[in-house]
């Protein structure tokens, strides 16, 4: 008896469900329309060319064949702007205790070093060195970096530690 009145629940159960289930389905299911597939591939190409930034400021050639531009003063601007693989980020100075000039952006990830003899740039989020041994032209001549740090710098031929000259010896000694 038991059998026969669980049969009967679920049997009319089903028959509820699967009416109320067919009774939606041409409620739903209106005719879809059908769309024309939108050319994306065109749009896309035109969209990574608008935003490929055309490099402005001073070329540091890298090893390996990487190039980056830095734009503004590095003397001076606590903001850089580098161009990097065809973006443009901009880098704002951190303070170091080496002397080093740094300049980090913690959204990118990008971090550029520079000492004066020459440039790193690291990818912090990624964990990886970009590119090193960057220089620019006139760093590649034996000059320094145009930086904070290399203008501090003494030039080579003058050497820090420099004992005071001596009096000259036929000099008369005063009374």
């Amino acid at each position: 008896m038991k059998h026969l009145v669980l049969a009967a629940c679920i049997g009319a159960f089903t028959l509820t469900t699967a009416g109320v289930a067919t009774a939606q389905d041409p409620a739903t299911k209106a005719a879809p329309a059908k769309k024309a597939p939108a050319k994306k591939a065109p749009a896309k190409k035109a969209a990574t060319t608008e935003t490929a930034a055309v490099p402005h400021g001073e070329k540091w050639q890298c090893e390996l064949g990487h190039v980056l531009y830095i734009g503004g003063n590095m003397q001076r601007d606590e903001v850089i702007t580098v161009n990097w693989e065809g973006k443009e980020y901009r880098l704002p100075r951190l303070s170091t205790v080496t002397g080093a000039d740094r300049y980090f952006d913690a959204r990118s990830g990008l971090d550029l070093v520079v000492i004066p003899s020459k440039a790193m740039l690291f990818n912090k989020n990624a964990g990886q060195r970009l590119a090193d041994e960057c220089q620019t032209a006139d760093m590649q001549a034996g000059g320094s970096a145009p930086t904070q740090a290399g203008a501090l710098r003494a030039p080579v031929a003058t050497p820090l530690l420099v004992a005071p000259p001596a009096p000259a010896a036929d000099a008369a000694p005063k009374p």
